[in-house]
């Protein structure tokens, strides 16, 4: 299967529907469409035949071979000019009285109407061809038909404007969060040197084989998964397993493909394909979920399936039965018929429930809150459940000496002082914690011998002093007599000349927010808050405990996203997931609403729906109080056009409201609707 990029899908549905559509031809039985990453998995073919194929299904969308954002930006140029020149042609209508004035001002309105009504014009012929002859694009194209009818050749323009607008609002908000979409090719280590007869050969991870040597030099990425041959090093795997802590590796041990090399050169063994690698499996678990995700329908066109009918059959009914049975002309009721028509056109909606979004989404950014779609943010308002991964999430990520236990006399600045000797050459993570802790710039370390031992820590004579530094295994490597085996955490023992003298607990520290941003979700009715996290149970149960919830440690990928899937099952309202590592990208997919922190990897900011760019908990809580607050005006804009609207045609159906009241009440309660709209930009 080839992997190429589509544009111009609408929505989820409309990735669901062309996948249906393709699984149906010959040799496209496994083809997959991604509408969150813009993906299409089909054969490999010839690409002006792929497009033929899919241009028969649906003629918007076009198709790339190559990732590069060729999506169509929406023009706020046209917009502008439109409105411009309306507004022009209407002042020249009204201050003017002669004749060759007036025929250019209608031909300026026929302009404006022609362009702006081109996506309703298309819409329309198309659900014409499909046999759909009932949705917003039919019933704004009658209304507007209707209007030129009976004179109203100004009113006509402006509803169509007005919804153009609107679309326009709309593709600017969903061509932004597009932009924010990136490859995932991006992610995987885009190059392997594979040592072959004492030459290195660079190649591309995909041309690797089953028993290739590979070379790692410090800072890179482990292109797949194998086994180390020789050399030793550290691995910081936490983009891939959640564990803070980075691991130390040594000839026969197992590395995971996307890990980093912290150290050492080392060579490895290339134990699998890369397309059967961790960080590849990890894309394809991405991928699964997001083809998984059912987006909601836009509120629009599920409410235009039910209201055009309706509102088709009134006008109908009003326009001929009441003449056929005798009670007044067809003149009369056709006339109370297009009263009604009018007025009943849904342009208050369409143009100030997509801008309510749109105000909502500009008000998180201004909050440091990136929402790609409003179906997330509305998706978000009914969130009740929220799981969150712990390291770099809730933590800092950043390693921090949070504890020194002294022994046999000496003092906690004695601790640190021989243990940031013994940790002075080392670049390990928690070597640097320890070095941060003492800085006593009096003092200067004279280093006569250093052994780093993998697995164990590091042995080193220090100012004449035999130091020796790691974990409970050291001790008992070189018997140095001690009593406290079981210290819970991340633990760096110390002992000088066979004496023990204390140890250290370096811990991720909680983000200073996290407590009064946990505190401020559970006042906004979030019910359950979980910790999945791939750390050891200690670390995580001490973060569950510091902001009072319930929480599972030791999780691979696939496990958090499988206790997830469990927890959004058990409960009927909808689940959020908030993490940052590659780890928590299967999980960010599947949630109902995926939310990635600021200092996130690229591709759970892909997998995630919202990003936190500020990093902060307490952003957290802002989303959902601007979703919510987005709903409620979204629903105060719902009621109030119905109700207005459904006053009119009452009073068009007793012949007290005229023609132009009817356009007035129509484009009064849209332009009221798009100002209580624009309230969101407040929130």
């Amino acid at each position: 299967m080839q992997k190429y990029n589509i544009q111009n899908l609408d929505c989820a549905d409309c990735a669901n529907k062309l996948e249906n559509k393709l699984r149906e031809i010959d040799g496209f039985s496994e083809c997959t469409v991604s509408f969150a990453t813009n993906t299409l998995y089909a054969p490999n073919m010839n690409i002006e035949k792929l497009r033929e194929i899919i241009k028969k299904i649906e003629p918007k969308v076009s198709v790339n071979e190559d990732f590069e954002n060729n999506e169509e930006k929406p023009r706020w140029e046209i917009i502008a000019g439109l409105i411009g020149i309306f507004f022009i042609s209407l002042l020249l209508l009204h201050f003017f009285e002669t004749q060759w004035i007036n025929v250019i001002s209608y031909i300026l309105l026929g302009l404006v109407y022609l362009i702006s009504g081109k996506s309703v014009f298309i819409g329309a012929y198309e659900n014409f061809k499909k046999k759909q002859f009932f949705d917003e694009n039919v019933l704004m194209l009658t209304a507007t038909i209707a209007a030129f009818f009976i004179g109203a050749y100004q009113e006509a323009v402006s509803v169509m404007l007005f919804f153009a607008t609107g679309e326009f609002l709309q593709d600017l908000a969903v061509s932004k969060s597009k932009s924010s979409i990136k490859s995932l090719l991006d992610l995987a280590p885009n190059i392997a040197y594979v040592k072959k007869n004492n030459q290195i050969i660079q190649v591309i991870p995909q041309k690797l084989c089953i028993g290739d040597v590979i070379i790692i030099k410090p800072g890179e990425k482990i292109p797949t998964d194998g086994t180390v041959i020789k050399g030793e090093s550290s691995i910081d795997q936490k983009a891939l397993t959640g564990e803070s802590v980075p691991i130390s590796v040594r000839s026969g041990e197992k590395v995971l493909g996307g890990s980093i090399n912290l150290e050492g050169s080392i060579e490895i063994q290339v134990d699998k394909l890369y397309e059967d690698s961790s960080v590849a499996k990890i894309i394809e678990l991405v991928q699964n979920a997001a083809s998984r995700k059912s987006k909601t329908e836009k509120f629009i066109t599920v409410f235009a399936r039910y209201y055009t009918p309706i509102v088709f059959f009134i006008a109908l009914c009003v326009a001929f039965v009441p003449p056929i049975m005798g009670l007044g002309s067809f003149q009369d009721w056709i006339y109370r018929g297009l009263v009604a028509l009018m007025v009943s056109c849904p342009c208050a909606l369409v143009i100030s429930i997509p801008l309510g979004y749109f105000g909502g989404i500009g008000a998180a950014s201004k909050n440091g809150i990136l929402i790609k779609g409003a179906n997330d943010l509305e998706t978000l308002s009914l969130v009740k459940n929220i799981a969150f991964d712990k390291t770099g999430t809730l933590t800092k990520g950043v390693f921090k000496v949070t504890e020194v236990v002294a022994y046999n006399g000496y003092s906690k600045n004695d601790v640190l002082r021989y243990a940031s000797c013994a940790q002075n050459l080392s670049n390990h993570p928690i070597a640097i914690s320890i070095k941060q802790a003492y800085n006593d710039e009096n003092h200067t370390h004279q280093i006569e011998e250093f052994e780093e031992i993998s697995g164990y820590g590091i042995r080193v004579v220090c100012n004449s002093n035999l130091i020796l530094a790691g974990n409970d295994k050291i001790l008992h490597k070189y018997n140095i007599p001690h009593d406290n085996c079981s210290v819970e955490g991340t633990v760096a023992h110390i002992a000088k000349n066979g004496e023990y003298i204390g140890y250290i607990i370096i811990s991720d520290e909680l983000k200073t927010d996290a407590i009064a941003g946990i505190k401020e979700l559970k006042s906004l009715g979030i019910e359950n808050i979980t910790i999945l996290s791939g750390d050891n149970a200690y670390a995580t149960q001490k973060v569950a405990n510091a902001i009072g919830c319930k929480y599972f440690a030791n999780l691979l990928p696939e496990d958090k996203a499988k206790i997830f899937e469990e927890l959004k099952t058990s409960t009927n309202f909808k689940s959020a997931f908030i993490g940052d590592g590659i780890n928590d990208a299967p999980t960010l997919a599947i949630a109902d609403v995926g939310i990635s922190m600021g200092g996130a990897s690229d591709l759970s900011k892909e997998s995630a729906d919202i990003i936190i760019t500020n990093n902060s908990i307490l952003s957290i809580s802002k989303a959902f109080k601007i979703a919510k607050k987005t709903k409620i005006i979204i629903w105060q804009n719902i009621v109030f056009a119905l109700v207005i609207k459904t006053i009119f045609i009452i009073l068009g159906l007793f012949g007290i409201a005229t023609l132009w009241e009817a356009v007035f009440g129509d484009v009064g309660v849209a332009l009221i609707a798009l100002a209580n709209a624009m309230r969101t930009m407040r929130i």
